[in-house]
């Protein structure tokens, strides 16, 4: 019975060594954590508030052109001869997080129809609706979280255009850049 008493007792010690070494381990480590954080901005939108008309104007025998500048103001060239309406230049309004920078995308129709009859439209746009006549705003900053966008354009008249009530639309699309 004393050999199985030394084993037993053997055995003890042996766990005990493997428990020792197994605390020293331990004291080795260190653990820290870090904090994470996220914030979610608010989405940018875009909304319509006013539409782009060109006004009425008769076509000549000579090709021409009518313009609006984003600050609604109408010129026609050629052998265009401006009549009534009232010329307005579309107007978005853009809202978002504060500061931040976005990219503006115009779309929408390149011409405006009447029946089968066409006349080539191409946009004018900027941001303090100024009296420009060409080029187009492509990036902006939400100063205060809300920007405004002018759209004006320039239509191509032919020579004796047909009469008749020409359509079309303009797109304004807005991303976070």
């Amino acid at each position: 019975m004393t050999k199985h008493f030394r084993s037993a007792s053997n055995g003890l010690k042996f766990a005990a060594l493997a428990l020792a070494i197994a605390g020293a381990g331990s004291a080795q480590a260190a653990t820290a954590n870090a904090s994470s954080t996220s914030t979610v901005v608010a989405p940018i939108n875009i909304s319509k508030t006013a539409d782009l008309s060109f006004g009425s104007f008769a076509a000549g025998a000579a090709p021409g052109s009518v313009t609006v500048s984003p600050n609604n103001t109408r010129g026609v060239s050629g052998g265009v001869v401006a009549m009534g309406g009232t010329a307005t230049a579309a107007q978005f309004n853009v809202t978002g997080e504060a500061g931040s920078g976005y990219v503006v995308t115009l779309g929408g129709s390149t011409e405006l129809t009447s029946g089968g009859n066409t006349m080539a439209f191409t946009p004018v746009s900027d941001f303090t609706a100024s009296s420009i006549v060409t080029g187009n705003v492509t990036t902006g900053t939400l100063t205060g979280g809300a920007q405004t966008i002018y759209v004006g354009g320039v239509l191509s008249v032919a020579a004796n255009q047909a009469a008749g009530e020409y359509t079309g639309t303009v797109t304004a699309t807005v991303e976070y850049q």
